[in-house]
């Protein structure tokens, strides 16, 4: 199995698949290897790039929500699922109206960007189709589900926003930033390794039949647990540093060029 994360590896800046990365995937796919899209983000967001790889066969699965939720791409069947309660997402709600921070929080259907707080940037970052909806936190169920939260804004005010947080609050959540101006809250042991286990676990598979690429923080977990982990030049020290090898930058087909030397792709 290939896990492929998005922003900053398999996508350009301007945020496309190179014809050669796309050839090289669709050419070890149709040889057999599980090619799978690990994202933040739902899948209807990144559809158009699952359609341009032609991941839509009955094995094939997407890891959404940075390991929350694995869906069956061509039915969007849920195989695995794990969500926090509103109750969760109190101290970062408390915390965030004490900063002057905006906060959104996702279900797994829609973004509900939380009215009591400071308008956030998070709607106009956001590239892909799922519903924004302004919601008071008071309003938000008390029994659903919530995959993550989100506080998005410039890089600098993340900055002092992650410095001042309190301990107690950090401790409540797994923290990652996806991008210089995302911040992402998670269940405190949730990150994409979680749906990428289930995931090969569905197949009968471990981790020595993985093979990650990845550049950010939210990657770290699968560059760390699989066979081989592979890094982005372009990406963070911290994930080169765990990595089993480091690849070209997400401009010069870094996954691609890695993938036709592994696979001995001409």
């Amino acid at each position: 199995m290939v896990a492929l994360d998005l922003d900053g590896t398999l996508l350009t800046s301007d945020k496309n698949i190179s014809k050669v990365n796309e050839n090289v995937l669709k050419q070890i796919h149709h040889d057999g290897i599980k090619v799978v899209l690990c994202t933040g983000r739902p899948i209807n967001a990144i559809w158009p790039y699952i359609e341009q790889l032609g991941l839509t066969g009955e094995d094939d699965c997407t890891i959404t929500f940075n390991g929350a939720l694995v869906v069956h791409n061509n039915d969007k069947q849920e195989l695995f699922k794990q969500g926090m309660t509103k109750a969760s997402f109190e101290p970062l709600f408390e915390y965030a109206n004490q900063a002057n921070g905006p906060l959104d929080i996702l279900d797994f259907d829609r973004v509900y960007s939380i009215a009591d707080l400071k308008n956030s940037m998070y709607q106009q970052q956001f590239k892909g189709n799922i519903e924004f909806v302004s919601r008071s936190f008071s309003d938000l169920g008390e029994d659903d589900l919530y995959s993550k939260g989100i506080v998005c804004d410039k890089p600098e005010v993340l900055d002092e926003f992650r410095i001042d947080m309190p301990v107690r609050v950090g401790q409540q959540y797994h923290i990652v930033r996806s991008q210089p101006q995302i911040m992402e809250f998670l269940a405190p042991k949730m990150d994409k390794t979680v749906g990428l286990k289930a995931l090969l676990k569905h197949f009968g598979w471990n981790f020595n039949q993985l093979m990650a690429f990845g550049d950010s923080d939210n990657d770290l977990g699968m560059i760390t647990h699989a066979e081989i982990g592979v890094a982005m030049k372009n990406g963070k020290e911290e994930i080169k540093a765990v990595s089993s090898v480091v690849t070209t930058d997400n401009d010069s087909d870094g996954v691609g060029q890695y993938l036709k030397s592994y696979f001995s792709i001409r």
